[in-house]
């Protein structure tokens, strides 16, 4: 992997396309989270990768690569939201209340089946969501990052959830998730 990312520093075509197609899927397993479509997410693990080529040499070798590349592929996701969200509607908080999510549905439901209903959510609830469920970061961060109130965060987060609940429940319904594929 070393000479394989000397290579790059490098600027050696055939060292970059062995890095992309090696780290391809897991920068695609990420950025889907973000997006509506494969075509989006194309885009954004293409715009992502070229950032990793120029940033390559702040790359700190004692700190893991795939690390610092799941950092680089949420932040070009966010970059990409950020462009696109001029044409998407915030709602703001006001009084926020918590249901619980469905019981053990989940457990019939997978990965790509979930994933397709998070492509579901519009953008901003989307974008929230995945901030905060499945990458970690609190309210006041996502704020900052996205340019929102906090209130606005909290809000799309249990808005989302709503959603996905909904969905959920209509599929569990149905006894077809496929359709979310």
């Amino acid at each position: 992997m070393r000479l394989l990312l000397e290579g790059c520093k490098k600027n050696d075509r055939e060292s970059q396309r062995l890095l992309y197609q090696h780290y391809y899927a897991y920068a695609m397993s990420i950025c889907i989270r973000y997006c509506r479509s494969l075509d989006e997410a194309k885009e954004i693990v293409n715009d992502g990768f070229m950032k990793v080529f120029q940033k390559l040499d702040q790359h700190e070798t004692e700190l893991s690569f795939k690390g610092w590349l799941r950092k680089i592929m949420v932040n070009s996701a966010i970059d990409h939201y950020r462009k696109e969200s001029k044409h998407y509607n915030h709602v703001e908080a006001t009084d926020l209340v918590f249901e619980p999510a469905v019981a053990n549905v989940l457990d019939d439901i997978s990965y790509a089946e979930l994933i397709g209903m998070i492509q579901q959510l519009s953008p901003a609830y989307r974008a929230v969501f995945n901030l905060h469920v499945i990458d970690g970061f609190k309210h006041d961060e996502i704020s900052k990052i996205l340019n929102i109130s906090e209130g606005t965060s909290k809000s799309n987060l249990m808005k989302a959830r709503e959603n996905l609940k909904e969905m959920i429940e209509k599929a569990n319904r149905k006894g077809a998730y496929a359709k979310y594929v």
